[in-house]
């Protein structure tokens, strides 16, 4: 049985899409720039904030200077809109107090910036326990880089061998493969099963009560 369970935060934990693309829009239109609908930021998140606004920007307007003033207009807002319309997935808060029960540890590895995570952590999940609630932070690689999963490792004393790493997006999954680790992707939130597939991973699981299987 795993005896370590890390999860991704948007789009395996939180459907965030919502205040996401709201806040970044936001952050677009008072900058002067064309905003987009909600249904494609699916496909601009999961890289950490600054690949977001990139994608975000026009052609020809996707400077490192011009990401750096989306950045200044978003995270304002961001940090007071955050919990608008984000919500828990189907099943999560049941599986995690089910996995809490077990005994088993439970840790979050997201590429949202670490106030964002630590806020959005708290505020949806009070009465669980996470042995770490890592986002990006400075001078730290983003996903698919496996130094988050390695510091979360540090913390749970655990071993590669007994940890599952679950998430929603190809970056997740290369997360886990970089980490050596079994990975489990979900197909309910912002990306493609196809794209999961893509990646190989050990599992993929429909709803949230599949991944019990998976630990066991």
């Amino acid at each position: 049985m795993k005896k370590l369970v890390i999860f991704d935060l948007d789009g395996t934990l939180l459907n965030t899409i919502a205040d996401l693309a709201q806040s970044t829009n936001h952050a677009l239109s008072a900058l002067g720039y064309p905003t987009h609908e909600e249904s494609a930021y699916n496909f601009m998140v999961g890289n950490g904030i600054n690949k977001l606004f990139e994608r975000a920007l026009p052609e020809g307007e996707k400077s490192e200077e011009n990401v750096l003033r989306v950045r200044r207009e978003f995270i304002p807002y961001y940090d007071m809109h955050n919990a608008d319309k984000s919500r828990p997935y189907p099943g999560i808060p049941e599986l995690l107090e089910q996995l809490q029960s077990r005994g088993i540890q439970l840790a979050v590895a997201s590429n949202k910036y670490q106030a964002a995570t630590q806020k959005l952590v708290e505020h949806y999940f009070p009465g669980i326990h996470f042995v770490a609630v890592l986002g990006q932070r400075e001078g730290v690689n983003v996903k698919p880089d496996p130094a988050i999963v390695e510091d979360i490792l540090s913390v749970a004393r655990t071993d590669k061998r007994d940890v599952l790493y679950v998430g929603d997006s190809g970056v997740d999954m290369q997360t886990a493969l970089n980490a050596g680790v079994t990975s489990c992707g979900v197909t309910w939130g912002f990306r493609p099963r196809t794209e999961l597939e893509s990646f190989h991973p050990d599992y993929i699981a429909d709803k949230a009560e599949e991944i019990i299987h998976w630990i066991n």
